[in-house]
């Protein structure tokens, strides 16, 4: 069995986080009903033998055996990681795995990425070490930071080199969340193009996720909720409102918008996780999504759309949920993968579904998708045989698609704007380390990027025809 390590940077990083592995050991308790400590729960939690039984224990040949999340929390604040270490998960999370400080970084990548690196580079490498050590097989890194703050981006995307360096040979996975153009942190564009060009370098996947995308899903829930259709409102007497799964007191402003993040990371990780009769291995994802090292930015769609467990959406035909992973109201980017080129897709479904359903429903779909000509059957499926908590399937769609350019060019036009005017720019160029160069590079590394998918897509109508087969003398 092998194991993975979750790091997670910065406030949006660690509120994420916290929900995953909340999510995560409801997943476990709904189907290992005995509490015993198993394979799917040891690759992304480890047991300690503690003295206390409590929710988060289970007995292991007649002792009690305490989980502990495999992850490293960081923080240059100390509210969201105190706040954690304050609620119901503080059982899984232990000092060593912890680092925080006080001042933050300003909202500074600078701060983040070349200030407090060099402070505590030791120290991270030291718990990222130990992290490790408690793994049998270390498969993988699912690194998560946002882009517009100075943590998550600046720190975030040094942690992600430091695992280059240190663990060369071990597949990186980046959740990376964008901020939307109406963002309160008027220096966002700096911090995420700068983060860009350390994604683009250092990640072997990064899976973009949009604020504005998750806040229009999240209305599109509500709405839902809210419509009196049958099954669609949130239990009354459900483990979340009740706080009995972990989760307890009012619902804050972005815990909706987290869970949706939470279960991206849920279904990625569940043939990880659970057994199933076509697993996919989290390195498979890198090795056969991504055809050229610096295009690895991968479109994430999910169905059906929850943001807690327990709501019940009006249920969708099997054939239906293949239909609307494609469709861009699912899409956690703004984006439209039909009018443009896949290289690329990975379904990873989970529930009681049947591989030849997967099939059927690929060789419907492959018609309307345009994908590269030179990668005609670029498809990798999973089959994960436990579905969500409150779900008879699910669907993630995982999509290397050249629809990403419209939100790097938005992107790239926010920070052309900043900068042009020079503004805000003395508060980065007082950091030490920190140069004018870093702007003009990472501005070029971004916009060669764009370049690669716009080459891409100039492909699009130019498919080539089969090479003949050869005939074989008789």
């Amino acid at each position: 069995m092998t194991q993975s390590v979750v790091v997670q940077v910065g406030q949006c990083g660690n509120q994420v986080g916290c929900r995953f592995w909340d999510l995560a050991l409801r997943e476990h308790a709904h189907v290992n009903k005995k509490g015993v400590y198993d394979e799917a729960l040891s690759s992304f939690f480890r047991n300690v033998d503690s003295r206390k039984s409590d929710g988060r224990s289970c007995v292991v040949g007649g002792r009690i055996q305490h989980l502990k999340a495999r992850a490293v929390l960081v923080d240059m604040e100390e509210g969201v990681v105190n706040e954690i270490l304050q609620g119901p998960l503080r059982e899984v999370f232990d000092s060593t795995q912890l680092l925080t400080d006080v001042s933050g970084s300003g909202n500074n990548w600078a701060v983040g990425h070349m200030t407090y690196s060099s402070v505590y580079r030791d120290q991270i490498v030291d718990k990222l070490r130990k992290a490790a050590e408690h793994c049998d097989c270390l498969q993988c890194f699912f690194l998560i930071h946002s882009m517009g703050g100075g943590t998550g981006s600046g720190l975030g995307t040094r942690v992600l080199s430091l695992l280059e360096e240190e663990f060369p040979e071990v597949c990186r996975i980046v959740t990376s969340i964008y901020p939307s153009s109406e963002d309160d942190v008027v220096t966002s564009p700096y911090n995420s193009v700068l983060a860009m060009r350390e994604l683009t370098e250092h990640a072997d996947c990064v899976l973009p996720v949009e604020n504005q995308s998750l806040v229009d899903i999240v209305n599109k829930i509500k709405h839902m909720s809210h419509s009196g259709k049958p099954g669609s409102m949130i239990k009354r007497d459900s483990t979340i409102i009740s706080g009995q799964g972990g989760l307890s007191g009012a619902e804050k402003p972005f815990d909706a918008m987290n869970n949706i993040v939470a279960n991206l990371l849920l279904n990625i990780t569940s043939s990880a996780r659970f057994e199933g009769s076509l697993n996919m291995d989290l390195n498979e994802i890198a090795m056969n999504l991504v055809p050229f090292p610096r295009l690895h930015y991968l479109v994430p769609s999910l169905t059906p759309l929850y943001t807690l467990s327990d709501v019940s959406v009006p249920t969708r035909r099997l054939d239906q949920m293949f239909s609307d992973a494609f469709s861009k109201d699912h899409q956690l980017i703004r984006a439209d993968p039909k009018h443009s080129l896949y290289l690329a897709c990975a379904l990873m479904v989970r529930g009681h579904v049947q591989v030849s359903d997967l099939r059927r429903n690929i060789e419907r779909l492959r018609l309307s998708l345009p994908f590269v000509s030179w990668n005609q059957e670029g498809w990798k499926t999973g089959l994960c045989s436990v579905p969500p908590v409150g779900h008879s399937h699910s669907l993630l769609a995982l999509a290397n698609n050249t629809c990403v350019k419209p939100t790097f060019m938005e992107l790239r036009e926010r920070f052309t704007k900043l900068y042009r005017k020079k503004a805000h720019l003395h508060h980065y160029l007082h950091v030490d380390g920190m140069e004018q160069s870093h702007f003009s590079e990472a501005i070029s590394s971004l916009s060669s990027l764009i370049e690669e998918y716009q080459n891409l897509d100039a492909s699009k109508g130019k498919l080539t025809p089969d090479a003949p087969r050869l005939s074989i003398a008789r």
